[in-house]
This record gives C-alpha cells, sequence and structure tokens, in this order.
C-alpha cells in the first residue's frame, strides 16, 4: 500500500473517530470543581441513623412545648396552691385526673405545669452552661496548645482548678452567695470549662506542628486564622459530643445541689426540685407519681443529648462521610 493511501486512511479515521474543540478556561475550572460540603455531609451521615432523628424530632417538640406551655390554654400557675372547695383546705397529693393530668405535690401545687416550669429552668441552666464551656474551653484551650509560652502557665493553673473537686467548689459558691439562678450558672461556670480546655489543648499539640500549619506560619499567617481555619475544624466532632454531654451533665448537678440542699430555692420550680420532693414519698405507693414524671422527663433529655453528641461526633468525623 502506498504512502498517499495510508495518509488518506489516517486522515479519514481522525474525522470519524475525534473531534477537536477548542480550549476554554471556563471549562477547565470546573473540571477540578468539587460541591463537597462538610455540614452537609455529616447532615447526610446523621440523619442515616434513625434513633438519633427521633430523639432529635423529640428534643425538639419537648423543647418547643416547652416554651409555649404557659402559653396554651387552661394552663395553671406552678406555684399557685389550689383549694379544695370542699374543705377550703390546699389540694394536696390529689391524683392525676382530667384536672390535674400529673396530679398536685404536698403543699397543692399542680405538677403538670411546675415539671415544665422546672425543665425550662433546668434546661436553660444546661444550655447557658454548655454554650460557656464550649466558648471558653475552646478559646482557652486553643491558645493553650498553640502558642508554646502559655503552656506552663495554663498547665499550673489547670493543676491547681483541677485538684480541687468539682464539689467543693459548688457547695462554697452556694454558700457564699444568696441561692438562685445565676448563682448555679456561675458557680458551674467556674469549673465546667476547664476539661474542655485540657481536651482541646492535648488535640492542638498533637496537629499543631503538621507541615500544611507551619506552611502558614512561615506565609506569615496570624494564629487566630490557623487556629480557625487548620485546627479547630479537626476537633468539630469531639467538641460538640463534649458540649452535648455537658448539658445532662449540668443537669445532673444541679439536682445533686438541690438533693444535698443547696440548689434553687424552693419558689424556682426545677427538675432537681421535684426530684428532690418526689423521693420523700418514694415509699408512698399512692404518690410515687410525684417522683415518676418529672424522673421521666429528665431521663428523656438525658438520654437524648448523650445519644444525639455519640452520633453526631461519629456524623462529622470525616473518615465517615462519602
Amino acid at each position: 500500500m502506498s504512502k498517499g493511501t495510508v495518509d488518506k486512511l489516517t486522515n479519514a479515521i481522525n474525522e470519524d473517530l475525534f473531534q477537536f474543540v477548542e480550549y476554554n478556561e471556563e471549562e477547565a475550572k470546573r473540571g477540578g470543581y468539587s460541591n463537597y460540603s462538610y455540614w452537609r455531609s455529616t447532615w447526610q451521615v446523621f440523619i442515616k441513623n434513625k434513633t438519633a432523628v427521633f430523639l432529635l424530632i423529640l428534643m425538639s417538640v419537648l423543647l418547643v412545648f416547652t416554651l409555649i406551655q404557659p402559653y396554651l390554654p387552661n394552663q395553671k400557675s406552678p406555684t399557685e396552691i389550689h383549694i379544695n372547695p370542699e374543705t377550703k383546705l390546699p389540694l394536696k397529693n390529689n391524683p392525676p385526673d382530667s384536672e390535674f393530668w400529673f396530679g398536685t405535690n404536698s403543699i397543692g401545687q399542680d405538677l403538670w405545669s411546675r415539671i415544665w416550669s422546672g425543665s425550662r429552668t433546668s434546661l436553660l441552666i444546661g444550655i447557658i452552661v454548655g454554650l460557656w464551656e464550649a466558648v471558653i474551653g475552646i478559646t482557652i484551650g486553643a491558645m493553650w496548645g498553640y502558642i508554646r509560652w502559655l503552656d506552663r502557665p495554663m498547665t499550673e493553673i489547670y493543676n491547681v482548678i483541677n485538684n480541687i473537686p468539682k464539689t467543693i467548689i459548688l457547695v462554697l459558691m452556694t454558700y457564699i452567695m444568696k441561692p438562685s439562678l445565676y448563682t448555679m450558672i456561675i458557680a458551674m461556670g467556674l469549673t465546667s470549662w476547664i476539661d474542655m480546655a485540657r481536651f482541646v489543648r492535648n488535640l492542638t499539640v498533637i496537629i499543631r506542628d503538621r507541615e500544611y500549619n507551619l506552611a502558614s506560619k512561615c506565609l506569615g499567617t496570624p494564629t487566630r486564622r490557623i487556629i480557625a481555619r487548620n485546627l479547630l475544624p479537626y476537633l468539630v466532632s469531639v467538641i460538640m459530643l463534649t458540649v452535648a454531654l455537658s448539658i445532662p451533665q449540668t443537669i445532673g448537678y444541679e439536682v445533686f445541689l438541690t438533693y444535698i440542699g443547696l440548689g434553687l430555692p424552693v419558689s424556682i420550680p426545677s427538675l432537681g426540685n421535684l426530684i428532690n420532693e418526689g423521693r420523700l414519698l418514694i415509699m408512698n405507693a399512692s404518690q410515687r407519681y410525684q417522683l415518676i414524671f418529672p424522673s421521666i422527663v429528665i431521663s428523656i433529655i438525658t438520654i437524648s443529648f448523650y445519644m444525639m453528641g455519640n452520633v453526631f461526633s461519629d456524623a462529622a468525623d470525616p473518615k465517615n462521610h462519602v
């Protein structure tokens, strides 16, 4: 076969099989684009766990109902003492019925209203202390782990505070200050951040000397930007787990302080007050409902936050993303 014939066949094949296009800069940029989103992927992994989704819906409904309950029709005041119209005496220890859904307590107050009012109080304490722990603990922990000269003084401060039992600090604060909602929040906030700060510090030390952090430092990137962009995203999963667990833990501290008589005043309904009142009646079968109902509510809150925190921690791990 002659050379001319071969050239003709080659040209025919090229024209049939290939189509030459002009270079397009925008198309070239789009070829390297990825629509990956960290938070979207985290949410997609989270919703695959049906139990966590159910608990999230349950807690959302509970939180909304707790907030709107006082404004619903036919709701009673949590501090009002109801009088028996026949005897003119307080309607105390009245079992659950159509009027008092959860019954009344030992002085004639509506237990239904007191439980939801107490839930608002306890959740308010838990959420405020949890946010305080997250903000202060993460900020101090990240600086403690990344800024080398802060390591020695912060370690000494940590050792001093950590060696004093939290219970003693809580008891002393409630003795020094007048028992109130603010006293409870301040007392718990004084020590709640220390464990978070230590945890973030340890994780920061592990990843602070990686190549991309050293490169960012050599390029003159500010320390706050390196911490915010290079370090904290790797700690999201463990931070969210710690914050989620701090809320039920704070409620547990509130119940404990009330149990030993150093909690909120009786005039302020809280889950701690309700459980403390109900435990005195545990041996009386007809009045045991005064402990059962608040215990169910606090159990739902504690279990829900614990399980959602664990599932979200796993979902926030990039290793589980597709």
